[in-house]
């Protein structure tokens, strides 16, 4: 049996993405719980926010496996990732919802289309962090029930989902043009047609706000 592959630099760079990604969005969610109009909706918020620094432990520990302090991983990825946070600071609770929705959702389906470019056991490890469909759902249905109210919402979420969508796409262009390994990563060989890619994340993307009655 041959020895196991040694990953490169470019999978820790991957790590260290989603790890500070991770990071960040235990800490938007555990701010944004205050939006929230209940309870009830606070709880399931904070129960996210944990879910998200677990997730975070993981990659954290995979990396210091790897011979890599995880903070070195990370410290590329944070300003562009902070950045986007920044500018999108969410109002109320109906656009920490929609945040969640639209926003996690396509960088979820971007890590998860280029983890075929990994080896095992790193892709198994990011495909285990990526959100759980429940809390998507749960977006969803806060979503509905916001523009079920008042129908004017819905125009002011639609806005607020292509704001999201063109602030991540414009840090994610920052970060491929700064990290040449994880860039080569991406579009390693015929493993990841990049723009095929980018049309299925558009697909996929339009699909989501038609199915909560938003506006691509």
């Amino acid at each position: 049996m041959s020895a196991p592959t040694t990953p490169g630099p470019a999978v820790a760079d991957l790590l260290g993405l989603v790890a500070s990604g991770e990071l960040l969005a235990f800490e938007r969610m555990a701010g944004d719980a205050r939006l929230a109009p209940d309870l009830r909706r606070r709880a399931a918020l904070s129960e996210m926010a944990a879910a998200e620094i677990a997730n975070y432990r993981r990659l954290a520990d995979r990396l210091t496996s790897l011979g890599v302090p995880p903070e070195d991983a990370m410290a590329p990825y944070l300003r562009p990732l902070q950045a986007y946070h920044d500018s999108t600071e969410p109002r109320d609770w109906a656009e920490v919802v929609t945040k969640a929705y639209v926003g996690d959702a396509i960088t979820d389906d971007f890590i998860r289309e280029i983890t075929g470019a990994l080896d095992e056991p790193d892709r198994q490890l990011v495909l285990d962090v990526l959100h759980d469909s429940r809390y998507a759902e749960f977006a969803a249905a806060e979503i509905r029930v916001a523009v079920a109210a008042d129908s004017r919402v819905a125009d002011r979420l639609s806005m607020w989902g292509r704001r999201l969508v063109g602030e991540a796409l414009s840090q994610a262009g920052r970060v491929a043009a700064e990290r040449a390994a994880l860039t080569a990563l991406i579009a390693a060989g015929d493993r990841v047609d990049v723009p095929a890619l980018f049309r299925r994340l558009t697909a996929a993307h339009t699909a989501r706000m038609v199915a909560v009655g938003l506006n691509n």
